[in-house]
């Protein structure tokens, strides 16, 4: 496993770090985005912005970041994010996050497009993931799959809306990764070349490289790239609010609507039967030039107005972040990129300390904001 971190104290530490240990062509997976990456920094850039209003002389000896989603407890209002390939990132990567999410009472989410299987991740952390999915054009395969993970244990279904086709990410254009041309090969093998730790703990050590939850229905699952075309194929770009409507048949349990921007779907989506929603534009990875999430929230939240939990993901880069999003409507934040460089730098050792950090950071932004409680978090914290 890698060295646990030791000097490591904000994103930009686990970032940097991440990049010093991933192949590029990793690394740009997950760090870019869609297009020129307008939205991308938009994200970050807009939480950036906002404001804080510092008070003072208010009893804050009892600070709490602890909350309910969903029925759950959580330590504070956060959830670690369905990242695809995240079983590369460090050795069994998913398995290793999950067991640091449990460890710090809040949700881990597997991506369907994940290394590690569902029953792995559920030995590993001895807590129930929540299941993200994407609809494939067979049904039967989502229809199976949803039984399958239901028996596994699973009990919240995080469905995503926002990707009807993929966005065009030139940076996994540029490094090698969608194609296989010789050049783009060649280019990858040089890049496994100079991380040869990688190379050994993950690459070699931490085979096999499938993604496991769909293993039974693909063909030729250990290879990854006739498993992404097989995968390209299935996305389904019909999809269609019928189809959520099947969807909410099939699935008995909590069923989250993940990938809301406009107002326009919030009606259909609050009308669909999901138990909650979360505004995302996919960390700015599939259309560029769209709004960042957190200038959307006011607008969002007040439309839903407490009919469902909202959440939110795009650009949380601290814990003073987290607080923001809370004092604009967010039950929640969904986080992606933050915890995947915290892995990658530092396995399990590094999601804890990540999360050990974050949390701090809340409860220092809360008491300097002159609340105890995230009840009492709303838009009179900031400045307008």
């Amino acid at each position: 496993m890698p060295t646990p971190l030791v000097f490591a104290a904000s994103c930009a530490d686990y970032r940097r770090q991440a990049r010093q240990r991933l192949p590029r062509f990793l690394f740009d997976y997950i760090d870019g985005g869609a297009g020129d990456e307008h939205t991308l920094h938009a994200n970050q850039a807009d939480f950036a912005a906002l404001r804080l209003r510092q008070r003072v002389l208010k009893d804050v000896s009892q600070c709490d970041t602890r909350c309910t989603l969903l029925g759950q407890s959580l330590a504070m209002p956060l959830v670690l994010a369905p990242i695809g390939m995240a079983g590369l990132y460090a050795r069994r990567g998913e398995a290793q996050a999950a067991r640091a999410a449990a460890a710090l009472k809040v949700p881990f989410s597997l991506s369907t497009v994940g290394i590690c299987s569902v029953a792995e991740v559920h030995a590993a952390s001895q807590t129930p993931c929540w299941f993200q999915l994407y609809m494939l054009r067979d049904r039967a395969i989502v229809a199976d799959l949803l039984q399958h993970i239901w028996q596994q244990g699973c009990r919240t279904l995080v469905f995503t809306i926002d990707l009807a086709v993929a966005g065009v990410r030139h940076r996994d254009q540029r490094n090698g990764l969608l194609t296989q041309h010789w050049t783009g090969k060649l280019s990858k093998a040089w890049q496994l070349a100079q991380r040869p730790q990688w190379l050994w703990d993950v690459g070699l050590r931490g085979k096999p490289h499938q993604f496991a939850n769909l293993a039974e229905q693909a063909t030729a699952p250990h290879d990854l790239n006739q498993f992404k075309a097989w995968l390209d194929q299935q996305f389904d770009p019909s999809v269609t609010w019928q189809d959520i409507t099947w969807l909410r048949q099939q699935w008995p349990g909590t069923l989250v609507l993940k990938g809301i921007l406009d107002c326009a779907d919030v009606e259909p989506a609050c009308d669909s039967g999901a138990d909650a929603l979360v505004l995302s534009n996919h960390g700015g990875r599939q259309l560029d030039d769209v709004a960042s999430t957190i200038s959307q929230l006011p607008m969002i939240a007040a439309q839903i107005d407490g009919r469902v939990p909202l959440l939110i993901d795009g650009g949380v880069r601290s814990g003073a972040d987290l607080l923001k999003a809370c004092a604009l409507g967010a039950n929640a934040v969904m986080v992606g990129r933050p915890w995947a460089w915290a892995l990658a730098a530092g396995g399990q050792a590094g999601v804890e300390q990540w999360l050990r950090g974050w949390q701090h950071e809340l409860r220092v932004a809360m008491a300097l904001c002159g609340i105890d409680s995230l009840s009492q978090a709303n838009s009179t914290l900031l400045k307008p």
